[in-house]
């Protein structure tokens, strides 16, 4: 990887700048294996400048989000801390992001900011790894905020974690300030009536697989296994699958949860789960056998509601076997979010996941299995919007 160039001062800033990966492919090669002897080489112990964990954040045209994120690890911490640091990777924001966020928002002792052409999420991670001084890193999306006590939990949980332990990642939940729409798509990506707790429930229908937005890694095998693969979706997913296959052991660290802004309209949302719906074909070509029957459900979904209209006119009980699935979803959304204005939200918002995942999965069934085309996502700059 190249290394950095000198510093330039940006509003009394300084900021590295790394012009590294103007565009991306996905190769169409096999998933990247995890090296044990790199593993070796990389012994896991405390570096001798006592960092423990580096916090590195990919960024891209979202300075108020990042504000709002500097300002939750501040509140966090007590005084100059030294057992932690936080990278800040400035994905070719324009304009850039020093220039959009005010200088006492960086100007942390623990805060380094990098800048490079605009790259995608996975390669700008990549990036900011390689800057990382810590034993373990966790990967954190721009659009979340850390609880208060956060910082605290994590610095307890990774001393006492054993060396088996290569990877964990906490839920994801709203707050009281986020929209209505925002508590809606909450309710939708995390209730087991839709992604069956697969993204940090309590009751998850799958192995779980920590996900970038929230997501801890022992530097050692991170850089053992090579990184993100320059994947445009399931980046995550992918690298954690190799990190399982590979003996490490995965954790869902409940008392780790961030609050996550998400997506502001339907519309965007509705995109999001198409691409992971298409991610996840993808993804089983690449770890064959990690396609389970609950990503399959959605797809199912969308055939029930198709042929939903002829059901009723054939078989009348099917409208009611129907509204008692709406009923059901209603009253388990009023339970959780004990709003009714989110819980009819709700009632859109799942119907926009099942449907926009089932979707994007048939279409990633229809181009990568039926048609065999090639895997080769390339990078757009609309990966972000």
């Amino acid at each position: 990887m190249p290394r950095p160039q000198k510093p330039l001062s940006v509003n009394g800033v300084k900021i590295t700048v790394l012009a590294l990966f103007p565009k991306f492919k996905f190769r169409k090669a096999a998933p990247r294996p995890v090296i044990f002897s790199d593993m070796q080489k990389n012994a896991v112990t405390t570096p001798e400048n006592g960092i423990l964990v580096s916090l590195i954040i990919p960024v891209y045209n979202r300075a108020a989000e990042v504000r709002s994120l500097l300002g939750s690890i501040s509140s966090n911490t007590a005084g100059e801390e030294t057992w932690f640091e936080v990278i800040l990777v400035d994905d070719g924001s324009e304009p850039p992001l020093a220039e959009e966020t005010e200088t006492r928002d960086l100007s942390k002792p623990w805060l380094k900011i990098i800048r490079q052409e605009n790259a995608g999420p996975g390669p700008a991670r990549n990036t900011g790894a390689a800057e990382a001084s810590g034993s373990w890193l966790l990967f954190l999306d721009s659009d979340c905020e850390l609880p208060a006590g956060f910082l605290g939990r994590l610095r307890a949980y990774l001393s006492a974690a054993d060396e088996g332990l290569w990877l964990f990642g906490g839920p994801d939940t709203d707050r009281d300030d986020f929209t209505l729409i925002q508590k809606a798509i909450n309710y939708a990506m995390t209730s087991p009536l839709t992604t069956g707790g697969i993204r940090g429930g309590k009751k998850a229908l799958d192995r779980f697989y920590p996900r970038s937005y929230n997501m801890g890694v022992r530097a050692a095998a991170f850089r053992a296994a090579g990184g993100f693969e320059a994947l445009r979706f399931g980046e995550d997913l992918d690298l954690s699958m190799r990190l399982i296959a590979a003996g490490g052991r995965s954790a869902l660290v409940p008392g780790l949860a961030v609050y996550h802004r998400r997506r502001t309209s339907f519309r965007a949302f509705f995109r999001q789960v198409f691409n992971s719906g298409m991610a996840r074909v993808v993804l089983e070509k690449r770890h064959p056998g990690t396609m389970k029957l609950v990503h399959l459900l959605p797809s199912f979904f969308v055939f029930g509601l198709m042929a939903l209209p002829v059901l009723i006119i054939v078989f009348p009980p099917a409208f009611f076997a129907f509204m008692v699935f709406v009923s059901g979803l209603l009253f388990h959304a009023m339970l959780t979010t004990r709003s009714l204005c989110v819980s009819l939200l709700s009632f859109v918002s799942v119907f926009v996941q099942l449907s926009g995942y089932g979707l994007g999965l048939l279409a990633g069934l229809y181009r990568f299995k039926i048609r065999s085309e090639p895997v080769s996502f390339a990078f757009r700059d609309s990966f972000y919007k």
